[in-house]
Order: structure tokens, then C-alpha cells, then sequence
């Protein structure tokens, strides 16, 4: 959990680092401004791009003969958004800019060179709200889903754009329920991708106030309030306590503090260059230079910040931002399963056809336990929520492919890295949870992806679909099931896994989760920026994990 207040680490941010040993010959020294390259090393501020499909290392990305998909699972984050309040984030970019107004104030020199621009910069971000371009990646994304699985799961007629509340013998479907947090950017997420999904700006007749295409007639909606108030999967980290205390869910932050002047060094020595006498540029101020560029260019789709850094830097960027995650959300962090664990419980439950009536964890057993809230049997399924969530649900699932710890030394960081948030959580990131029915029980691989033009083109007929398998795409990328923990899911080069061993596969997730004691035991971490993996869960004897003797502040 990303905390809000300067933790005692960010003061290693403006100190001199020792010297970093690399494995990679060090080639990308010199300035780069193609912002297609920059966006793409923002970690999970980066611009929405889909993955190749074999992205994460499977090989055969085709759909095989006789198979399709029958229905789609989609847990998707929202878009470009203001920086938020916390410490690595918002709140270093709101203090350089506070700091280059105030001495803007209190002296005439001015700065040169290529940071002349700051001699009449203001800043110009709001905070964490969703912006127009992050509103427009959800628009497009509502799209592209309809594209890839609407067409196929509703039968869609030629021609057909957009979702259609009625059968073509003019009886209505069954509605859509779409699930958001209240949190203003998910909430502004769902309705953008929404708007892109229904298709409203296709309509034969124009309806210029689009009310039924944000709730009502063509789908419903489910809001689960953030805050703590109520359990919520899709903001689990308010139903897990321990990841609100510092030394237990800021692993990562206080990781980012100690790296960024390992890889800045350099960068900050360039700009103080074209500083004027009074103003020291610091780590943090170079770093926060970062940050505002990439959230400018969410906000306006430009920035003058950009243009100072080697593409090694801006690996070194992206890896201050993998170590947050990995270890705050991931296998780094003792509570990153139990902040997946709900999402998972969900899946099956859906996967199942069961509902959940009881909860052990961050499910809400209110909604998931009838049929107007948790629907089963439905062809698609979206709820909206945040980056961590998906990390997360990954570490939950134990898919061993992302357990990859960042280096929290290595300068430039290995580029063949599995765990890397601008492939997994860009702004608009999307988990996809595919199930495929098949005629045979053992298809034949296919390597080269194929367009579904109609559900039957390839020799799919549900009728005969009577085998299902489990596909999970990630921002498009299929990702390895094949390496799941057990081995349930080994067998085959395309990523596809039967359901029921998909299933099988998650028998143990939540006793990996530990779930109780690992968001409510009383316990603490001895080393906090040693990068130790706890696979995501803690138990007593654990190594690197304190029992508390002393008594909660409840018990005093």
C-alpha cells in the first residue's frame, strides 16, 4: 500500500549511492525523445498498448479448430488519471513544483539551456482524477472489447457495432451486470467503457444524452463503496489492515527510495548544468521530472519533461516502479495473495456456476450470494478497479511466470524480466479470463492467432462444444498457465488449461493466502528493503517475519 506521508527512506533519495556493478553492457547513454519509446517505461503510468500475444512466452497463440470462446471474464483498470497523493508519486511531483515556484518568487535567476521552460512553468495537474485521455483509452477499450468477444459470445449480424438488448426474435437478453468501486476514476472508467461497449455513438438514430447507455435499460450496474466501509475485491487492500502499516505494505516505496539514486546520479548532475545558483536539483526533484512527464502527457498529451533522459534511465524509471509493485502488491509483499485472493474466489465461484454465500476473505457475500448482483451463466462478465488488484490476483493464482523479483541494484535492470507493470498493469491494463468450448478434448495447437470473423468460421458448433478450457489473456498477451504452481495446467503450448483443472489448479490458493493472519495477525517484518520474496503470504516461523509480544493498541 502506497502511503501518504514521506517515509524516512525518501531522504536516501537525494544522497550519492554507491557505484552499481551491471551484467548489461551499458549502450543507451545518450538523450532519447521518441515518446513512443519513453511511454513505454512508465510501469503502470505507461500508455495503454496491447501485447503481442506471445508476450509472455507462450508459443502457440492461435484459437484451434473446433474451439471458440463462449464467454469472457474481464477485470479491468481504469485509464490516465492525475498523480495521486502518495509518497513516490503525486506528492514528489506536487513538491518540485511547489519548490521551483518558490524560488521562482524569491529570485530573479533564471534557468538555461534546454530547462529555460521552467523560467515561465506552472503547474498544471489536478489529482487523482480520471483525465479526457484516460477517458478516451476506456472509450476505445469498451471497443475493442465489443470487437473481440461481443460479436462472438452475442452472435453478432453483419454489420452489427454494438451490443443489442434484444434477441433478433425481439425478446430482451438477459442484462450485462457491470461492477465498479464508487471511486471516481473506476466510476468514470466503467462509464467510458461502457459507452464504447453499447455502442451508442453508432446508433441509426442519435441519442445525444446517452443516459441509456450508462445504466439502465441495457445493463446494470453494482457499486461497492471504497473506503473500508464493506468488503470489496476489486479494492481489497481496504479489508486487509495490515497492509495499511508502514514497514508491512510499503515494502516497495521504501525500496524506490533507496534506487533512485543509483540510476540518477548521472541525470541530476546534466540538469544542475542549466540550473541557476540557489536552486540544487536533488534525486527527488530529477525523478519527479520523470513523473510529471509521463502525467502530462496523460493529462495534455505533451510535456516539455521528457527530453532529458537515456533510455537507460528510463529502464531505471520503469524498475523503481516494477519494485513497488512486486513488493507492495506481489510475491514480495506478505499480504500480496490475501489482496488477490477475493477476485480469485469470484472466478471460480462465476467459472462454477456456484454463488458465494459466506466469505472468508475481501468478497462481499451480500452481492455475491443473488443472482440480480452476481448473475451466473452470462457471456461477459467486467468489473473495474485498480492496477494492484490485477498484481495481486496474479500472485493469488500462483502464476510463477511474474515471480521475478526486480533487482533493487542492478542498474541498467535486466530487460528480459518477466514481472515488468508496463506489459501488466498499463493505464487501462485488463486481465481476460477466457472460457473455450471445443468439440475435441485434446485440440490441436494452432501458432498464428486467426480473426474470428463468426463463431462457426473455424468448425466451432455449441452444440458439440461439450470440453471447456481456461485462457487468460493479459492487456492481450496469453499468458502461461502452464505455470501455475502444481503443474495442473502443464500439457500444452497455447495457454489453454480444461476447466476443471484450472480449477483444481487454485485448490490451494486461498490456505497460500493465509488470509487472517496475514491482514489482521500481529506481526512485523524485520528488514524492510532487503528484497525478500515471502511468495506473497507470511506464517508464524516464516523467515524475515516478527510475532509482535507487545499488545495491539486495541487490547491497551
Amino acid at each position: 500500500m502506497h502511503l501518504t506521508s514521506l517515509h524516512p527512506y525518501a531522504l536516501l533519495a537525494g544522497a550519492i549511492a554507491p557505484a552499481v556493478a551491471s551484467t548489461h553492457h551499458r549502450t543507451n547513454q545518450s538523450l532519447v525523445s521518441d515518446i513512443n519509446f519513453i511511454s513505454q517505461h512508465w510501469g503502470q503510468i505507461s500508455t495503454y498498448a496491447d501485447n503481442s500475444a506471445n508476450a509472455f512466452g507462450v508459443k502457440d497463440v492461435g484459437l484451434p479448430a473446433g474451439c471458440q470462446v463462449e464467454q469472457a471474464h474481464t477485470l479491468q483498470r481504469h485509464s490516465q488519471r492525475f498523480p495521486t497523493d502518495y509518497v513516490d508519486d503525486g506528492a514528489l511531483a506536487e513538491a518540485f513544483a511547489e519548490k521551483l515556484s518558490e524560488f521562482k518568487v524569491n529570485s530573479s535567476a533564471t534557468f538555461s539551456g534546454p530547462l529555460s521552460f521552467l523560467n515561465s512553468y506552472v503547474y498544471q495537474m489536478n489529482e487523482s482524477y480520471l483525465t479526457g485521455i484516460g477517458a478516451r483509452t476506456e472509450f476505445n477499450l469498451g471497443v475493442d472489447f465489443w470487437n473481440r468477444y461481443g460479436r462472438i459470445v452475442y452472435n453478432a449480424s453483419p454489420g452489427q457495432v454494438g451490443y443489442e438488448a434484444d434477441y433478433s426474435n425481439g425478446t430482451a437478453r438477459p442484462k450485462p451486470v457491470l461492477r465498479t468501486t464508487s471511486q471516481s476514476r473506476i466510476r468514470e472508467s466503467q462509464i467510458n467503457w461502457a459507452l464504447g461497449f453499447f455502442g451508442p455513438t453508432y446508433e441509426k438514430v442519435p441519442e445525444p444524452k446517452l443516459t441509456d447507455f450508462t445504466s439502465g435499460d441495457l445493463f446494470d450496474l453494482v457499486i461497492i463503496p471504497e473506503g473500508g466501509t464493506e468488503n470489496n475485491t476489486l479494492a481489497s487492500y481496504d479489508s486487509c489492515f495490515n497492509d495499511f502499516i508502514a514497514g508491512i505494505g510499503d515494502l516497495g516505496d521504501q525500496d524506490v527510495f533507496v534506487y533512485i539514486p543509483r540510476y540518477l546520479q548521472n541525470a541530476t548532475a546534466r540538469l544542475q548544468q542549466n540550473v541557476p545558483s540557489g536552486f540544487t536539483m536533488t534525486n527527488n526533484d530529477t525523478y519527479a521530472m520523470q513523473l510529471i512527464c509521463a502525467y502530462e502527457h496523460g493529462f495534455i498529451g505533451m510535456s516539455d519533461f521528457c527530453d532529458f533522459f537515456t533510455a537507460d534511465e528510463w529502464a531505471g524509471f520503469e524498475n523503481t516502479l516494477d519494485m513497488a509493485y512486486y513488493y507492495d502488491y506481489g510475491y514480495g509483499n506478505p499480504t500480496g495473495r490475501a489482496q488477490g485472493i477475493g477476485y480469485v474466489q469470484e472466478l471460480l465461484a462465476r467459472l462454477t456456476h456456484q454463488y458465494i454465500t459466506v466469505s472468508n476473505s475481501s468478497v462481499n457475500s451480500s452481492i455475491t450470494n443473488n443472482s440480480a448482483d452476481f448473475p451466473l451463466d452470462r457471456p461477459f462478465y467486467a468489473d473495474f478497479s485498480h492496477d494492484d488488484i490485477i498484481v495481486s490476483v496474479l500472485t493469488a493464482m500462483s502464476l510463477d511466470y511474474f515471480r521475478d523479483p526486480p533487482s533493487l541494484t542492478q542498474f541498467p535492470p535486466n530487460p528480459d524480466r518477466h514481472f515488468i507493470l508496463s506489459k501488466m498493469t498499463p493505464f487501462g491494463g485488463h486481465l481476460t479470463t477466457e472460457v473455450i468450448g471445443c468439440s475435441n478434448p485434446n485440440p490441436a495447437a494452432v501458432s498464428k492467432e486467426r480473426v474470428q470473423y463468426y463463431p462457426e468460421q473455424y468448425g466451432y458448433s455449441a452444440s458439440n462444444a461439450t470440453h471447456k478450457f481456461v485462457r487468460m489473456r493479459l492487456n492481450n498477451g496469453i499468458l502461461p498457465l502452464d505455470t501455475l504452481r502444481g503443474g495442473a495446467c502443464k500439457g500444452r503450448t497455447d495457454g489453454m488449461c480444461a476447466l476443471d483443472k484450472f480449477v483444481a489448479s487454485q485448490n490451494a490458493s486461498y490456505a497460500l493466502s493465509n488470509y487472517d493472519y496475514a491482514c489482521f495477525g500481529n506481526w512485523t517484518i524485520a528488514n524492510t528493503t532487503n528484497g525478500f520474496d515471502y511468495d506473497g503470504t507470511v506464517h508464524l516461523g516464516q523467515a524475515g517475519i516478527l510475532e509482535n509480544t507487545q499488545p495491539s493498541s486495541d487490547d491497551e
